[in-house]
């Protein structure tokens, strides 16, 4: 006895129609304005990531790969270009004056900044800011949250996109945080609002290398 509806036959069945690369390409773009946590991929290719239970992802010091370019004016109106800080370990924040998250662990890195900065600590820290129409309300935020450190204005998020190679720790949400090793190669990930012990922690292993 059959309780459900008849499935049609193959030869009734419409093909289905496939979805143009455009709109793939928008729902990355979409996936990537999302404020909060996003997934644990890589962002495709083979890689040799390690996951820890706290959601942080690493990579073996002979497995990372170094940045692509990622310049641009900062929300002061300099020109920065995150190349020129190899030697120091490099933290990139990826964040938006809107997300709700991201005010939640600006503080923290704020205070991070300022205080490894006073010990001297070969670190430097970089903010993202992305999908901010104008800078008004993005440096109302650093004000805010006392955030010294400069931010590269990002309002189309290409950075984001163009930033970080196939393969590797790219930032696939905001808030992310990806930090670089001292030749300025993609070491750690963290999709999620960090607190300062959880900063310090992504950050630690990274001061200590030699």
């Amino acid at each position: 006895m059959n309780f459900g509806r008849a499935l049609p036959s193959r030869s009734n069945r419409r093909p289905r129609a496939a979805v143009p690369a455009v709109a793939v390409a928008s729902v990355a773009m979409l996936t990537l304005g999302a404020c909060g946590g996003g997934g644990t991929s890589g962002g495709g290719g083979e890689t040799n990531f390690v996951t820890n239970t706290g959601g942080v992802q690493t990579v073996a010091k002979g497995e990372r790969k170094a940045v692509n370019k990622i310049a641009g004016e900062t929300l002061e109106g300099e020109q920065l270009d995150v190349a020129d800080l190899k030697g120091k370990v490099v933290v990139l924040n990826v964040w938006g004056s809107w997300c709700p998250p991201c005010r939640a662990e600006a503080p923290y890195f704020a205070k991070v900044a300022k205080e490894t900065e006073a010990e001297g600590q070969d670190i430097a820290f970089v903010g993202i800011n992305a999908r901010d129409p104008n800078k008004g309300s993005a440096i109302a935020f650093e004000k805010d949250y006392g955030v010294e450190y400069p931010s590269i204005y990002d309002p189309a998020g290409k950075l984001i996109v163009n930033g970080f190679p196939k393969g590797t720790l790219n930032p696939q949400a905001i808030p992310s945080t990806v930090v670089l090793d001292r030749d300025g190669k993609i070491a750690a990930r963290s999709l999620k609002a960090l607190d300062e012990k959880k900063l310090r922690e992504l950050i630690a292993p990274l001061i200590a290398e030699k």
